[in-house]
This record gives C-alpha cells, structure tokens and sequence, in this order.
C-alpha cells in the first residue's frame, strides 16, 4: 500500500486539485480515494498499467465530483453574453500565459464551470458522457464548456494588457 501511495500520490494529487482546489478539502477528497482504492484493489484486474492508471484516476474524479456534490459545491450557472463577450480577433492565445497561471485560472472558475472544463479537455469525456455522470442535459454541459472558455479568455487577456 505504502509503495502504490508513493507511486501516484503526487499524480492523483494534481487531478483532485484540479476539482476541488480548496487545499484541506482536496487532501479530504484525495484520502478517501486512496481508502476506497485500497479497498476495492482486490475486486480490480490490472493486467496494465495504463489501465490502472486510468482506474485511479476515474476514483479521484467520482470521489471528487461526490464530495462537490455532497457539498452542494457544483452548481450550474450562466454568465449574461455580454459579461463575457469579446470579438473574434480578440481572443488570446493561452500560450501566452504559463501553465501555471493557466491552471490558476481554472481552479478559480465556478465549479460548474471547472468541473465541465476538467472532465471535457484533460480527461477527454463526451458532453453526453458529462450529463450522464452530473446529471445534467448535454446543452448544459456545452453551455458550461462555452461560457468557461469565455470567462477564461476574458481573464487572460486582463493578464496580457496588464502585462503591457
């Protein structure tokens, strides 16, 4: 147990900062991962280690989406058009940020927002697949995903003129 925790504690650690970037509640979401991956290790095959990888990280993802749940942490919401409008040529490139400033950003969204934006781009989920593990309708999802992408180009262009 003590080798696999040192193994993808650090790992893990990001992915559940990634939903709840609270520190305590994060180290609180991340514990009981690691005591329901202890306790389910013995019903789990993993004939590969990309598999397994891919296991831990789908119980830190539901052990974090229960925890916002539980919390009633993961609300919907919609931004008005016109708080996040910019015109097409305006749009920032995000490579113009660091990754860590980028990562900040996100975990400053709403969680509705963050959890759609974390399950959609870095863990490759369907907006179908999205409704059905929130329990939310597809539109709700995108319009999610629309309005994050909105309100995080908003604030990297508010770095980049700062910057100026």
């Amino acid at each position: 147990m003590s080798q696999l925790y040192q193994m993808y504690v650090g790992e893990l650690s990001s992915v559940c900062y990634r939903y709840v970037p609270n520190e305590n509640d994060a180290r609180d979401v991340l514990q009981n991962s690691f005591v329901k991956i202890f306790t389910s290790m013995a019903t789990v095959e993993y004939h590969n280690e990309p598999l397994f990888r891919g296991w831990l990280k789908r119980v830190v993802i539901n052990e974090a989406l229960v925890y916002l749940r539980e919390r009633r942490k993961l609300q919907f919401t919609e931004l008005h058009e016109a708080d996040v409008q910019l015109a097409p040529d305006e749009e920032p490139d995000p490579e113009l940020i660091t990754a860590d400033q980028l990562h900040k950003l996100i975990s400053e969204l709403p969680d509705g927002y963050r959890t759609v934006v974390n399950l959609y781009v870095f863990e490759d989920y369907s907006h179908r697949q999205i409704a059905e593990l929130l329990g939310i309708t597809e539109s709700t999802s995108a319009s999610q995903l629309y309005y994050a992408k909105r309100l995080l180009a908003k604030k990297i262009k508010e770095i980049l003129n700062y910057r100026r």
